[in-house]
């Protein structure tokens, strides 16, 4: 039977709109609510402990709308998935860490693979776990790059102050030995950043965006579970913890087409 209900996608602001983007592409008959948390981004220089509380109540939000799973388009936030699954069970719950690390190997099998992500998320080894998890043991270089998220969420993608920026985290990685053959863009901001990024790594260093790979194990599990939707016209709405007007200006760039401000609902998770 088909399955209307929308599915529920959040962050801790606009990064995570990169991911709905291959979900409406891979995913055409579906609805999809998004809830960015921007009144408390970002989340990459949280504590775990504040990380998962946050990851719970915009999980329990969209919950209360009606969703039929929980995409966490956030890669510090999927390090709670676990905590989340466990609050929403028997709702889906799906992270982006275990896509990333397998599309990062279906890139560079052989390694090096540098990622690239929030201090949280590289402080706590999420992507290297994810690797080891899948039978690999390539070599593995990790870098923080906290400035990233503010400059993807301001908009400033490109230009020469953004490459000097890029080029100062990616320095160690480039220069590490053996050098990389693939980076993982361990952010959902990160992407908005790729062309900076694959300017500064050059040609030779593919650039592994999890996004599309998050989007499959979605559609993977909507036929596990006999949730899909094959029938009526899909919706798509959005939540903001704050600055519902800058999110649609600035969200554009990340989701690749416009967005309404008058669409963008302001909600409170406190």
């Amino acid at each position: 039977m088909s399955d209307p209900r929308p599915i529920g996608v959040f962050d801790s602001g606009m990064g995570g709109l990169t991911v709905l983007r291959e979900l409406i592409r891979a995913l055409p008959d579906e609805s999809f609510i998004y809830l960015g948390d921007t009144a408390r981004l970002p989340y990459g220089t949280k504590s775990a402990d504040t990380v998962r509380r946050y990851a719970q109540q915009a999980a329990a939000a969209l919950v209360a709308r009606g969703v039929k799973m929980v995409v966490i388009a956030c890669n510090t936030a999927s390090i709670s998935s676990a905590a989340v699954a466990e609050l929403l069970a028997p709702l889906p719950v799906l992270g982006v860490i275990a896509p990333g690390a397998k599309a990062a190997l279906a890139a560079a099998p052989d390694g090096p693979v540098a990622v690239i992500a929030t201090e949280t998320t590289v402080k706590g080894g999420a992507y290297r776990a994810a690797i080891r998890a899948l039978g690999s043991d390539i070599p593995i270089v990790q870098q923080a790059c906290p400035l990233f998220v503010p400059l993807a969420e301001e908009g400033l993608v490109e230009g020469p102050i953004v490459e000097a920026i890029v080029a100062r985290y990616l320095g160690p990685v480039l220069e590490s030995m053996p050098r990389p053959k693939a980076i993982l863009l361990g952010c959902t901001h990160y992407p908005a950043l790729k062309g900076a990024i694959a300017k500064v790594a050059g040609p030779e260093i593919a650039l592994v965006d999890s996004a599309k790979t998050a989007a499959d194990a979605v559609a993977a599990t909507l036929r596990e579970k006999g949730i899909t939707n094959s029938g009526g016209a899909a919706a798509l709405s959005f939540l903001a913890t704050d600055a519902p007007d800058r999110f649609a200006r600035a969200g554009a760039i990340f989701l690749g087409q416009p967005i309404d401000p008058g669409a963008v609902e302001l909600i409170d998770l406190q």
